[in-house]
């Protein structure tokens, strides 16, 4: 049951900073104790809704893959976009395959998390938990912003669980249609929140951050993800202070009309990491980009021309700080760009999981932990505190 004092005091919170798109910036004032990250960002794109990994990464080099895809293959085989002799990239994905072009991407086959269900919502509740027991108020990406004693913010109405955690205060944006609250509306809320500590000191920093441009945004039309990733480069660019950023691109549940379907899901996602690119200037080289779903897509089609839920499915990993000079002196497992991760169980019926889906050979986790570890300089003991398992 929730909490009727949180409801309110999340729901006031939240409407204030809907309504003061300029005070959304800066809840936090972390001293970065860590120098070497002090500039660094990690984007977190969640894809909402299990993406077919197959019609993503196409394993075209594998015996068995025409004999459950040819009907959506062949259409489009002569313009799919080839990453080595075995895996090919979906033709909508043209700039994700210019930045593995440019040793700037890297896609990871048959990664799966830990759980091994097939609902959305409890997949995806474990995916942004990171936990081998998924908790709701614990997220990893907010356990990675306080590893390194960073900011975070969700472009969101709400926090995710994601960006959840008892030590740090994580952000929200997300473009207002409605007019900016007056000054006199502040000054009733601060009357109102005098005698709770906890509102008034959130409405406060609030207040106090009125005059930050990277959150000064309105939008007077309904924002789509590429307009949502532009902002979000924009934000990062503009704050040195915010490290991790989460944005999330719901829609791809396709039992029915997938060849269709995903090709307008693709062009949203690559336009958007283009847009984000671009906004994020030079700080692109200091930006590790994460990008995955909660589970994959069934290898066999159904009936709808489509394909049903399953396991393993694939994630990327960019950024300009994949090939940055810094990276490759870290370490020799360094993850570098312009390669396919990952390992490739196979398509013959014996190597399927459960006789039906793609089988997982890493975990999700695995490649995110050690992207970060990478990017962010990481020590043991702070590894441990985003993902306690894998270290």
């Amino acid at each position: 049951m929730i909490n009727r004092r949180n409801f309110i005091k999340g729901g006031a919170a939240a409407w204030v900073l809907l309504q003061t798109p300029r005070a959304a910036a800066n809840l936090l004032n972390a001293n970065m104790s860590n120098k070497s990250t002090a500039n660094k960002k990690v984007v977190w794109i969640f894809l909402r809704g299990a993406v077919d990994s197959l019609h993503t990464v196409f394993p075209v080099a594998d015996p068995n893959f025409l004999a459950y895809r040819k009907q959506f293959v062949e259409p489009i085989a002569q313009d799919l976009l080839s990453l080595d002799k075995q895996f090919s990239l979906h033709p909508q994905l043209s700039f994700m395959h210019q930045l593995y072009a440019q040793k700037q991407m890297s896609p990871v086959v048959a990664v799966a998390s830990s759980f091994r269900e097939r609902s959305h919502f409890e997949a995806q509740d474990h995916m942004e938990s990171g936990l081998t027991q998924t908790d709701h108020n614990n997220g990893w990406l907010a356990r990675a912003a306080n590893a390194i004693k960073g900011e975070s913010v969700a472009i969101s109405r709400s926090v995710p669980i994601a960006l959840r955690h008892q030590s740090i205060q994580s952000q929200t944006w997300y473009p207002s249609t409605f007019p900016e609250a007056s000054d006199d509306l502040l000054s009733r809320l601060s009357d109102l929140y005098q005698n709770d500590e906890s509102l008034n000191n959130h409405l406060q920093s609030l207040i106090q951050q009125q005059q930050n441009p990277a959150m000064q945004m309105n939008e007077k039309r309904k924002p789509n993800f590429v307009y949502l990733a532009e902002r979000c480069g924009e934000l990062l660019n503009n704050d040195p202070n915010i490290n991790c950023a989460m944005l999330e691109l719901g829609g791809w549940d396709t039992h029915n009309n997938q060849q269709n379907r995903l090709s307008r899901m693709f062009s949203q996602l690559d336009n958007g990491l283009k847009k984000m690119h671009q906004a994020l200037g030079d700080t692109w080289q200091d930006t590790l980009v994460i990008i995955n779903t909660e589970f994959g897509r069934t290898v066999a089609l159904n009936g709808t021309k489509g394909t049903d839920h399953g396991t393993a499915s694939a994630m990327f990993l960019a950024g300009g700080g994949l090939t940055s000079p810094s990276s490759r002196q870290l370490s020799k497992s360094t993850i570098k760009g312009g390669a396919v991760l990952g390992k490739w169980p196979g398509l013959a019926k014996e190597q399927l999981f459960e006789a039906r889906d793609l089988k997982p050979t890493s975990d999700v986790r695995y490649w995110t932990l050690e992207a970060l570890k990478s990017h962010l300089s990481l020590s043991t003991a702070q590894a441990k505190l985003i993902f306690p398992d894998m270290v």
